[in-house]
């Protein structure tokens, strides 16, 4: 790679002058900032992470939850009980848990949300949770019974993630723009493109959160990111994209960085069924063309983990895979001229909005170049490359950060962007589902992440890492994201 163009990326963006003098918010209230808008607000309708990092936990609830620990909660189901052979949940629910309309919250509505998410008109993202469901049985207002079809070990799991909330039948046509949950906080007003309000439900059967009122204020731009941080703008971005700024933010005495884990699998990821990338030697030559450690660098200033399958560090049963595709120039060219391209060829890079994207995208065409291969880059926002890239499948190439956990799940789905296909693989998720041993998971998680690894599906990059910014005296953030969550509940001034 060409030293200017390296240095031209590394240094794209720094130099944000500070600003100053905004007031600090009222100690009931919390401007939270965040790069991306969610398109709607219904975390059953779509698969934008900013509808979980908007409604999690504050606007929706789940009969369970994940706390930042990885750590599966109560949260409307107050306990549960499972049979001794798996396969029947019984699930206690809060006998004070509202809506915010104030309705009771029964279990009639959780009996309506999953078969709601397993109808075939549903639009959940991640309907694998549900599909292990035979029956759900609500033999009084506080007591759902769900018997499962056949053993799934990671059932209860799938219930903590933000596709599985409860919702109300009565307030259900209205969830994606007013939506009406049982969480801490209920939806006040929306204004797209700037920020969205939700005010304190003090309905709620939890304890009383201590912040009256918080805006999501979005700006997508890292170094406006950086600029409003430093002016007193946002008491908080939840994970900036500007990390070379991370040495001026320390320096500031008002503000507090704290660098955490995401599980977001940031990968170049390849339309399998699209030639020539169908052809696995040409997968593993752009592989080999790319370095990753200078992309972990130039996108993220080297926060990032590297990964060489899509599976997280994070995890006991995680393979250091790195070493199957190592940076080798020579080696890519000569893949490509055993696949029929000695010349090369042209594709495009199609970039969603996120710095790392956008940043590491310049960095990868310019590596890709090296070995004769022109990547084209197309900058997209959200709303283009979820219709254009991850529904459509129109691409040769993306850049995209995979924020949900253990999502393994999505390389046996068959009609998925990346166009992958594998009976193997299949069999070997197949295989972690069904274990009823960590020995036995273990194996079968570690063979689904070698045979992805092996077919070269993705180029694997890096896990993003988690950047938070606050004011001094703002506390309760997660620190570490398992999943792409901002629960405010907890969230005060000191």
């Amino acid at each position: 790679m060409k030293a200017g163009v390296l240095v031209k990326v590394l240094l794209a963006g720094i130099g944000v002058l500070a600003a100053t003098g905004a007031m600090a918010q009222g100690k009931d209230s919390a401007v939270i900032c965040q790069t991306l808008e969610p398109p709607i607000l219904d975390p059953s309708g779509g698969a934008a992470a900013a509808i979980r990092e908007v409604t999690y936990g504050n606007i929706f609830e789940g009969l369970v939850a994940l706390d930042q620990n990885s750590k599966i909660v109560p949260a409307l189901a107050e306990r549960w009980d499972v049979s001794a052979d798996g396969l029947k949940y019984t699930f206690h629910l809060r006998r004070n848990a509202r809506f915010h309309d104030d309705t009771p919250m029964t279990s009639a509505d959780v009996k309506f949300s999953f078969e709601r998410a397993l109808a075939p008109d549903s639009k959940n993202a991640q309907k694998w949770i549900f599909l292990p469901i035979g029956a759900i049985a609500t033999p009084s207002p506080d007591i759902v019974e769900i018997t499962l079809k056949q053993f799934a070990s990671d059932f209860l799991y799938g219930l903590a993630w933000g596709d599985a909330v409860v919702f109300s039948e009565k307030s259900i046509a209205k969830a994606a723009t007013e939506p009406v949950g049982t969480g801490p906080y209920r939806f006040k007003n929306w204004n797209r493109g700037d920020r969205l309000t939700l005010e304190r439900f003090d309905g709620w059967w939890g304890a009383k959160p201590a912040l009256a009122s918080v805006s999501f204020r979005f700006i997508a731009d890292p170094q406006a990111q950086v600029a409003a941080l430093l002016a007193g703008d946002c008491d908080a971005h939840t994970n900036i994209g500007a990390q070379e700024a991370v040495p001026q933010l320390k320096a500031d005495p008002k503000l507090v960085v704290t660098i955490g884990r995401t599980e977001g699998e940031t990968i170049v990821a390849m339309n399998n069924a699209k030639p020539p990338l169908n052809d696995v030697r040409v997968r593993r030559a752009l592989a080999m063309a790319v370095d990753r450690k200078l992309v972990n660098e130039g996108a993220v200033s080297g926060f990032g983990t590297p990964i060489g399958s899509h599976f997280s560090p994070n995890h006991p049963d995680y393979v250091d895979l790195t070493g199957e595709t190592p940076f080798d120039p020579a080696k890519a060219k000569a893949l490509l001229a055993e696949a029929g391209f000695p010349n090369g060829f042209s594709l495009t890079l199609r970039l969603p909005p996120p710095s790392y994207a956008r940043r590491g995208g310049e960095i990868v065409a310019a590596m890709l170049a090296e070995i004769g291969v022109k990547a084209s880059i197309e900058p997209l926002e959200w709303p283009q490359w979820l219709e254009r890239v991850f529904r459509n499948k129109d691409f040769d190439l993306t850049i995209v950060s995979h924020v949900e956990p253990m999502d393994l799940n999505i390389y046996t789905r068959d009609n998925y962007y990346f166009g992958y296909k594998s009976e193997a693989f299949n069999a070997a998720f197949q295989k972690s589902k069904s274990a009823r041993s960590d020995a036995e998971r273990k194996a079968a998680f570690e063979a689904a992440q070698r045979q992805i690894a092996k077919d070269q599906v993705n180029l694997f990059l890096f896990m993003l890492p988690k950047v938070t910014v606050a004011k001094k005296g703002l506390s309760g953030l997660w620190q570490n994201a398992p999943l792409p969550a901002t629960p405010l509940a907890e969230v005060r001034w000191q």
